[in-house]
């Protein structure tokens, strides 16, 4: 397993790439070798870790450290029935190594056989002097199982090993989350803080637990201490300020967010939210800069387009925000959220045959969204076209059928083309409440005050 290459000196690497320029074979002893072919492997250069390999087997033919670096080359390559007998070679002579258990895993892993690469682990487990890095490829072998149980397990054993192993305390959470065991993580963390107060990881994650818990105040706080134990933490000013955006609180999150841009690269994110914090305070002026910064930073981020849009609309500033979506359909024209964005466009300006199209649009390309469906309908009845209103809503019952508007909707449509069975039964489906009522009265007049309605529905 490949160790850090900063944990010895680098002169074995600079005088092993000296070697390669000339046609010299210089001496190196085994572990020299080893630290030169974990640098490479580290680094992603498999050709030169290759190239050392032949080399120390050359000098070193029966050290079996060096045998199982060749090993681990093979399986990375998909060499797998050369890295098996390889193997059953070095077993023959030094079967109590754990490091042949471990790649023997790793054959497994690779073949999807994670159930037979966790029992070589626990091989492995029996005569490893250091467990923390079995554990950590245990937890990854049952999390290709999806059993976050056992993996949350594993990850744990290498937090309580290394306290700094930072990457096993987010796969620790990561679990928690999965299960959605909010509580239990909130625990965890909070036994892991007891232990080492100043960890500014600990602190972050512990405040997404409380945000999840919908416990603002204690999330708040596990920020502050994130802050206190690294003033530069960028992640932490974010989730600090996204809490107080969701309190309304929002010159103090627009504080927040700067400090996330003061502290580190442009963010589309950043500037994104931003803008909403801003358009929240009718600063509108600034809400449009920081939009546009959203989309110049970042020209697929989705929500920055649509919210530019939608800003736009609410301004009624219509043209404006048809601009603005037709750029973002020029980078994404098959994006459902922009169809139906267009869609409200469209459908504000009165042009009805192209929010028709929008929505149909935004279907085809998996829009569901039951906002989608009850402007589409609209659209179609607003082009007097009762029979199409019905084929649309039949579509939108398929996914929410009892949704009392659609029912209604679907109400008129059927009695707009005489099929007043169908629109009894429909009526009955969405209902008599105020705001079905009021619906009815003053979108669809010519139906509340048929004769049939009177009757029927009202019972007058």
């Amino acid at each position: 397993m490949a160790i850090d290459p900063e944990e010895r000196p680098g002169k074995p690497i600079a005088r092993f790439e000296s070697m390669l320029k000339t046609d010299d074979v210089y001496f190196f002893d085994a572990e020299d070798f080893e630290d030169i072919i974990h640098h490479y492997l580290n680094q992603g250069k498999v050709r030169l870790a290759k190239k050392a390999i032949q080399l120390s087997l050359d000098q070193h033919p029966n050290t079996t450290p060096l045998k199982l670096l060749e090993v681990e080359v093979m399986v990375f390559e998909n060499r797998l029935e050369e890295a098996v007998r390889q193997l059953n070679q070095i077993e023959e002579v030094d079967g109590t190594n754990e490091e042949v258990y471990i790649q023997r895993a790793n054959i497994y892993s690779k073949k999807d056989e994670h159930p037979k690469a966790i029992e070589y682990l626990k091989k492995a487990l029996e005569i490893a002097p250091d467990q923390m890095d079995i554990y950590a490829l245990m937890g990854m072998e049952y999390l290709f199982l999806d059993d976050f149980e056992q993996a949350k397990n594993c990850f744990i054993q290498c937090v309580e090993d290394d306290p700094e192993d930072y990457a096993s305390l987010y796969n620790v959470v990561y679990c928690y989350e999965f299960l959605e065991d909010y509580e239990g993580a909130i625990q965890f963390l909070n036994d892991y803080l007891e232990q080492n107060p100043y960890c500014e990881v600990a602190w972050h994650q512990l405040g997404k637990q409380y945000v999840e818990k919908s416990m603002y105040k204690e999330a708040l706080t596990a920020f502050d201490f994130a802050i206190i134990s690294d003033d530069t933490f960028t992640g932490a000013y974010f989730e600090k300020a996204m809490v107080l955006e969701k309190l309304k609180r929002y010159n103090e999150a627009i504080e927040n967010y700067q400090t996330t841009l003061d502290l580190g690269e442009p963010s589309a994110q950043t500037y994104l939210r931003l803008g909403q914090c801003h358009e929240a305070l009718g600063l509108y002026a600034q809400t449009e800069e920081y939009f546009g910064l959203a989309v110049s930073e970042d020209p697929l981020l989705e929500r920055a387009w649509l919210s530019i849009a939608q800003y736009h609309l609410t301004q009624n500033a219509s043209g404006v925000a048809l601009d603005w979506i037709q750029k973002a359909l020029q980078i994404d024209d098959e994006n459902p959220h922009y169809w139906e964005t267009c869609a409200m466009i469209y459908a504000s300006m009165d042009m009805h045959f192209e929010a028709d199209f929008a929505c149909k649009q935004s279907v085809a390309f998996g829009g569901q969204r039951i906002e989608l469906w009850l402007l589409w309908a609209h659209t179609v009845w607003s082009l007097e076209d009762p029979q199409g209103c019905i084929l649309v809503l039949e579509e939108a019952l398929v996914l929410y059928e009892n949704h009392p508007e659609l029912n209604l909707r679907m109400a008129v449509a059927q009695h707009a083309v005489q099929n007043l069975s169908q629109a009894s039964f429909y009526l009955e489906k969405a209902g008599k409440d105020s705001s079905m009522l009021a619906l009815a009265q003053t979108a669809f007049p010519y139906f509340w005050t048929s004769q049939w309605t009177q009757t029927h529905w009202l019972g007058h």
